[in-house]
């Protein structure tokens, strides 16, 4: 992709995620412009820095940082890496940070998340989910802990691309812009089973972490808390499979086996509830639980880890 070719590419949401693409993408040449709020002083005088155990120590420095949207380029991509919890207020900043024609890329975890957003945005704008493989965490304001992984795979949800091959075209597009900058990244031709597959790994992990106070090593070092996290991935599996969604056999043994060989990890939703942010138990949670009852599936382990961190997150933020 020759420098003519490439686009100008908005980051939504300047945290551990958009922040570590962000500068991947940066760093490999294009044109990238970040939308910041708390961390907008920081970055601007001192630059993102990302600790990698994969890509080493990189900095990006100066950022084309933005406390405001208004002072923003429009842009031919939109990666929003924000929590699913601000995605309604979202809504209008992407309207005005996004050319005619974007691409919007939901950086996101959960269900539902795209069709939530689609009615909020311009017909013109192409909306695509984004699911990110990825350990890493903010350590403070501008900088980013990369503790393994980084796969993104793309998937076309709506907008005015008319037919399939349109549709692909513009993934593999997207898909490009990844790879150029050294980072894994495939097109997906189901973004709706893709998303129930990544459930499988973050209904248990995420909110068990929070409900147990740990991070990954020790959930699979115990053998309760282990047989817990495998009885509940089998209760997703088995909502996907109602929905209509097909799993890889074994996928739940996969699973298991890959987060056996990662760093101990603290995932996202631990770090919400750790800094008394809301937690996105809707996206996560109440999405798949009311798509799988409508399908006739009762999930009792995540219904009750649903309804405990919900408790959690009322008494955390005293609502």
């Amino acid at each position: 992709m020759s420098v003519a070719q490439r686009p100008r590419i908005g980051i939504i949401g300047t945290g551990a995620i958009g922040g570590f693409y962000g500068l991947m993408l940066a760093r490999a040449g294009f044109d990238v412009h970040f939308l910041l709020r708390s961390e907008f002083t920081a970055v601007a005088e001192r630059g993102l820095l990302l600790n990698s155990a994969v890509h080493g120590v990189l900095s990006l420095q100066p950022v084309q940082a933005y406390r405001s949207v208004v002072d923003m380029p429009r842009c031919d991509w939109l990666l929003v890496g924000a929590k699913t919890t601000s995605n309604k207020a979202l809504a209008p900043i992407i309207g005005q940070a996004a050319a005619e024609g974007a691409k919007v890329v939901l950086l996101q975890n959960g269900l539902g998340v795209e069709g939530e957003l689609r009615p909020l945005l311009a017909q013109s704008l192409h909306l695509l989910g984004g699911l990110c493989f990825i350990c890493a965490h903010r350590s403070a304001p501008g900088v980013i802990e990369h503790q393994a992984l980084g796969r993104v795979n793309l998937g076309y949800h709506s907008g005015p691309a008319g037919d399939v091959a349109a549709r692909q075209q513009i993934v593999d597009a997207g898909v490009a812009l990844f790879t150029a900058a050294g980072l894994d990244s495939s097109a997906m031709p189901d973004l709706d089973q893709a998303r129930w597959q990544k459930l499988v790994w973050n209904v248990p992990y995420n909110g068990l972490s929070v409900l147990l106070n740990a991070g990954t090593r020790a959930l699979m070092a115990n053998a309760d808390s282990r047989a817990l996290i495998e009885a509940i991935m089998q209760e997703v599996v088995d909502a996907a499979l109602a929905c209509g969604h097909e799993m890889p056999q074994g996928y739940s043994g996969t699973l298991l086996a890959a987060t056996d060989h990662i760093p101990d990890y603290l995932p996202s939703m631990y770090h919400d509830f750790a800094q008394q942010r809301p937690m996105e138990l809707q996206a996560i949670y109440a999405a798949a639980l009311a798509a799988a009852e409508q399908a006739g599936c009762e999930l009792p382990r995540t219904r009750a880890l649903y309804q405990s961190l919900r408790f959690l997150e009322q008494r955390s933020l005293g609502d």
